[in-house]
């Protein structure tokens, strides 16, 4: 079994900054794409960023230039610093990992908890 933990959330004011970590544990061979998405009341979660193996990202056209995705292999962690939130950033924020427990085994996807993220004066 695959754990992950989200760290970091909290209140800040517009245009304050947060810093989310995601600490991956248990049975890992691989950790292939890692990803962090967000989900508010009523809406689909949405991706927010994302980071492959080789370190490749993509990020949504509304973090684009704010948010900056990374990892560390070796410690089996990520992170996504938020520059300048603002008020429509507010959700849940989850963290999600591709892995393999072995070599050849099924990749399965793993979701953490959330962490909740609340931009507000």
């Amino acid at each position: 079994q695959v754990r992950l933990v989200e760290s970091g959330g909290g209140l800040v004011q517009p245009g304050g900054s947060l810093r989310l970590s995601c600490v991956a544990s248990g049975s890992i061979f691989t950790i292939y794409d890692m990803g962090w998405y967000r989900q508010t009341p009523g809406k689909q979660r949405e991706l927010v960023a994302s980071i492959g193996a080789g370190r490749s990202t993509n990020y949504a056209d509304f973090v684009k230039g704010r948010f900056t995705i990374s990892r560390d292999n070796a410690k089996k962690t990520m992170s996504l610093q938020m520059n300048s939130l603002e008020t429509e950033d507010t959700a849940v924020y989850y963290c999600k990992a591709d892995v393999s427990s072995g070599l050849g085994s099924t990749i399965r996807t793993y979701w953490g908890q959330g962490t909740q993220v609340t931009v507000s004066s």
